[in-house]
């Protein structure tokens, strides 16, 4: 429901937790005018990024951090959808769609006269050919879960396209919006992805992997004046957070994503610099495999709950930037984040309770971190280590290399650190992470239970019974799963106070939701 994105919560958090930019809401109160109206064009967007790796590609099914979701999700390519900076839903290179009574049959339809970089026009074989890639045979996609819920994808015309469900899902729409489901040109997949052919409002100049993208404005893009202001874009990779910081305080990039909180204080004292932040529904992890032992044993995993001080984590770690999180994905952004659920506390007599419960009086495990993770997770985990011990948890903090700590690390080693940006909805987060099989389910956690509500959730369109199966959820998954949740991050972003905005920016993911090639501009 778009909609309820919008409603605001009277929690300490909105739900959305917009961010009103000093420059640019003045801009929309002296003139009544929609800021975006007073854009201007022209220049160069320089983004200092962190995310990149050696081994990226244009394969938007392989992205998973944020210099390549910058450069392809809102830049060189565009989706089916896309969540605006204030939560609504609108189309992308869809015009508009409707549904069956029963969310099983989706009709779309696209936009007449959108041109590939290449020139190929584009419609409804590309958008087949496109979800196609995310099921093929060998295919490693983390929108696989989204895609493969489609039964029949039918060509009702060039610009209209039929998708029928294996079940009703009420957030379909949605998750096409998804930064992995790209559109590439049909006929030439290959090609689309060894030379970044997409339909999004600046093409490929030049592309060094793990160092440099660079990309200039479409001319005539069917979006027209109202979204890509600059004349082009240059995203340098600089995955040092110190190094990251520094290039933005002298000047050598426009804005950078997340800011070390530990040079916080240098960024707020330099005049030519403004940190935005917002609150969303990233949330920092330490998933363990619980097909691993000890990890099996769920007496283990709820000692383990209750030997982490995540108080501590929010305030030393994020320095008060943002929340206490409770073993569950679901962030205050989403629409049935079930805060009433009891918080789990550091309680060492418990944390000792369950490893009595589970046979043990101590436990050595390892646990596997880097900055890489989340800025501070080998500090974190350290914190981790220190607050546990006194149960009898001996963590062994193994630090690992940041280059290639996804491909290495992540879904190979027994526990380690990570971080989710969360998702729109809360089917979209439990289908990426945490349905049976999918490629992207870190802690292989398995309960009957849960995987019999995520399918009934998806298709239930009465609201008030899809929030009790989503809080039964996250309170299993709180009281029983392999994921310790310990905090809520804000995004916290800084940018060079020439930029501009509308005054609303992106929470889905960092940097206004990855869209700032789009929604800013030179003031």
């Amino acid at each position: 429901n778009p909609k309820s994105m919008g409603e605001e919560s009277m929690t300490e958090f909105s739900r959305r937790g917009l961010l009103k930019t000093g420059a640019a809401a003045s801009v929309l109160a002296a003139t009544g005018m929609p800021a975006v109206a007073m854009a201007k064009r022209g220049g160069t967007l320089r983004l200092g990024l962190n995310g990149a790796n050696s081994s990226d590609t244009w394969d938007g099914r392989t992205h998973s951090d944020a210099f390549m979701i910058n450069s392809a999700h809102g830049c060189v390519f565009d989706c089916l959808t896309e969540v605006g900076a204030d939560g609504t839903l609108k189309g992308e290179l869809a015009e508009s769609w409707e549904a069956s009574a029963d969310a099983k049959t989706w009709t779309f339809n696209l936009r007449k006269g959108v041109t590939f970089h290449n020139g190929k026009s584009f419609g409804a074989d590309d958008v087949i050919e496109s979800l196609e890639m995310h099921t093929a045979e060998g295919a490693k996609s983390a929108a696989k879960p989204i895609v493969a819920a489609i039964t029949e994808m039918k060509k009702m015309g060039e610009h209209q396209i039929q998708f029928t469900l294996a079940a009703g899902n009420a957030d379909f729409p949605f998750l096409l919006s998804d930064y992995h489901i790209l559109m590439f040109p049909a006929g030439m997949i290959e090609e689309g992805i060894a030379k970044g052919i997409g339909t999004g409002l600046y093409s490929v100049v030049s592309f060094d992997p793990g160092v440099r993208f660079v990309g200039k404005r479409v001319e005539g893009h069917y979006k027209g004046d109202s979204a890509g202001f600059f004349d082009s874009v240059e995203y340098i990779a600089i995955n040092d957070s110190t190094a990251r910081m520094n290039a933005l305080m002298t000047g050598q990039v426009d804005a950078v994503n997340r800011v070390d909180t530990k040079t916080e204080a240098l960024l707020k004292a330099n005049p030519n610099v403004a940190i935005f932040e917002v609150t969303g529904n990233q949330h920092f992890t330490f998933p363990m495999l619980t097909n691993n032992a000890p990890f099996d044993n769920v007496n283990v995993r709820k000692a383990l709950k209750y030997g982490i001080n995540r108080q501590e984590m929010v305030d030393k770690i994020l320095q008060g930037h943002g929340a206490v999180g409770n073993d569950h994905p679901i962030g205050p952004a989403n629409q049935y984040y079930a805060s009433e659920l009891p918080q789990l506390e550091y309680d060492l007599d418990k944390a000792k309770f369950y490893m009595k419960e589970a046979g043990l009086t101590e436990i050595n495990v390892d646990l596997s971190a880097s900055d890489a993770a989340f800025t501070g997770a080998v500090d974190a985990s350290q914190l981790y280590q220190s607050s546990a011990k006194g149960a009898g948890i001996n963590i062994n903090v193994v630090q690992e290399p940041a280059d290639g700590y996804w491909s290495n690390v992540w879904l190979k080693k027994p526990w380690c650190a990570c971080y989710w940006s969360g998702r729109a909805t809360e089917d979209w987060m439990f289908s990426t992470a945490y349905e049976s099989g999918v490629p992207w389910n870190d802690s292989y956690w398995e309960n009957a239970r849960f995987q019999e509500l995520l399918l009934s959730a998806r298709a239930e369109l009465d609201s008030a019974k899809r929030k009790e199966q989503y809080t039964e959820m996250q309170s299993l998954m709180s009281q029983e799963g392999g994921t310790i949740v310990p905090m809520y991050a804000n995004y916290v972003d800084a940018a060079s106070t020439k930029l501009a905005n509308t005054g609303t920016i992106g929470n889905l993911w960092q940097m206004d939701s990855s869209r700032m090639a789009e929604r800013w501009w030179f003031a």
